[in-house]
C-alpha cells in the first residue's frame, strides 16, 4: 500500500518532461492526452509506468485522492 501511496504522491508532483504538455504537473494532464497515449503506447520506464496509473486513475474517476496529495 505505501508504495502505491508513493506513487500516487509521484503524480501530484511529477512533471511532464517533453511535449505540449511538458512542465505539467502529470495529474495535471488532460484525459485526451492520456487517452491517446494509452493507445499508442506508454513510454518506457518510469514515466511510462506513473502514465500508465494515471490512466487507471482518470478512468476510475480517482483525481480527488491525487489533487489531495498535491494540496499538501
Amino acid at each position: 500500500m505505501q508504495n502505491k501511496m508513493n506513487e500516487l504522491e509521484l503524480l501530484a508532483t511529477t512533471k511532464m518532461p517533453f511535449g505540449k504538455y511538458r512542465g505539467t504537473t502529470l495529474i495535471d494532464l488532460p484525459e485526451t492526452y492520456i487517452v491517446w497515449f494509452h493507445s499508442k503506447g506508454f513510454p518506457e520506464g518510469k514515466l511510462g509506468q506513473l502514465l500508465g496509473l494515471l490512466y487507471e486513475v482518470k478512468l476510475n474517476g480517482l483525481e480527488h485522492l491525487v489533487y489531495q496529495l498535491k494540496a499538501q
